[in-house]
């Protein structure tokens, strides 16, 4: 095994870093206390081919990899993980439509997808179906040569601002086996949406409720066919846990770089409190905790990039295991500084606050351990 990055990845991974810099971390703190959707830097985050990371070329896609996708994610989530986010939801919708598209919604969809001219969301979730996805009960009916929708989905990101919603519908029975997946336009008539939610955090990116009332559309915005809907929409799940595993570890390591510069800086006892083994040993394990998650996100990425027949538990595994342990290591930098830690002159709590919803979405990690443990348990 080569741990080592490719030159090519190591540019991938500047230019996002140099992106991350100029383009977000002077404005993070501001987004985040205004709730402002930087539509326009996204924009320009996809004039650098970041809308269509792992989309193929051939409709403006940049043709890497799911590892190439992490490292530019953990990059930009060093600057802003709310932002990093966002973004990567689009990707996952982009990837689904270029994966399982036909020729004609490939070439209707991804062009604006690219440039981000068309921004998308991502809808499972429901009021009443969470962990339990497979029992959602938004319908879509066929009637002729289009599908009527009615329900409504819940805490979706982009909800009332993006300009495509891939929805997922039950088109039959109970299950899994009953759902089909949607691309609702915005504008559609019957498409409308709840209030914006007021988060701990995640703020740069607008929250609501996405509602469908006889909302038709054309049988043609079916992505794939009727029935694979819930499998679609697992097979984006993998990669969007990998994502936000990334994101996590981008958050992490700026709350462990600025945990390392304040106590070499911060006095008492007339020494900087770095020379106190207590601090260098809570520093040790962070950066080791650090290590170990990027480590699995990594391996979990490279094993999507090579149909890894176990790609789906390392997803699990590695969103799990990111998610927590990078959280707590933003946790413990807050606590290295103290009651500056706690205010939002420093960057610590913003990075906590964003950071604390990656183990709740994309599969809560209770559900991560059930993924997990059924392939333990299945030898």
């Amino acid at each position: 095994m080569d741990f080592t990055l490719s030159e090519e990845q190591h540019a991938i991974q500047d230019m996002a870093r140099g992106f991350a810099a100029d383009r977000l971390a002077p404005f993070a703190a501001e987004w985040d206390e205004t709730a402002h959707f930087p539509v326009d830097t996204l924009r320009a985050a996809a004039e650098l081919g970041l809308a269509g990371i792992y989309c193929g070329e051939e409709q403006g896609g940049s043709g890497l990899t799911r590892l190439d996708a992490a490292l530019v994610f953990e990059a930009l989530s060093s600057a802003c993980v709310s932002t990093a986010a966002f973004l990567s939801i689009h990707n996952m919708v982009a990837w689904m439509i270029d994966s399982f598209g036909s020729v004609e919604q490939r070439a209707r969809f991804l062009p604006g997808l690219m440039t981000m001219e068309t921004v998308a969301s991502y809808c499972l979730t429901e009021p009443g179906s969470g962990s339990d996805a497979a029992s959602l009960r938004t319908r879509a009916d066929r009637r002729g040569d289009a599908y009527v929708l009615n329900g409504s989905k819940a805490f979706i990101s982009g909800g009332s601002a993006s300009d495509l919603y891939l929805v997922m519908a039950r088109t039959g029975g109970p299950g899994p086996k009953g759902v089909s997946a949607f691309l609702v336009p915005a504008g559609t008539p019957g498409l409308s949406f709840g209030k914006l939610e007021k988060k701990m955090g995640w703020n740069s990116q607008p929250t609501a409720a996405v509602v469908f009332e006889d909302c038709a559309i054309p049988a043609d915005n079916r992505l794939g066919e009727e029935g694979q809907g819930f499998t679609l929409a697992m097979k984006g799940l993998d990669g969007g846990r990998v994502n936000i595993g990334a994101c996590s570890l981008g958050g992490a390591s700026a709350c462990l770089a600025a945990a390392t510069d304040y106590v070499g800086q911060r006095r008492q006892f007339d020494k900087p409190i770095a020379a106190f083994q207590a601090t260098q040993f809570k520093l040790a394990d962070m950066a080791t905790h650090l290590e170990a998650a990027r480590l699995m996100v990594y391996r979990a990425a490279v094993a999507l990039d090579t149909g890894d027949r176990d790609a789906t538990p390392r997803c699990a595994m590695a969103k799990r295991f990111a998610t927590d342990i990078c959280f707590d290591i933003c946790d413990e930098a807050l606590q290295l500084h103290g009651g500056y830690g706690y205010i939002r002159e420093y960057p610590v709590e913003r990075f906590l606050r964003d950071l604390r919803v990656h183990r709740i979405l994309e599969g809560t990690n209770e559900i991560m351990r059930v993924i997990i443990a059924r392939h333990v348990l299945a030898g």
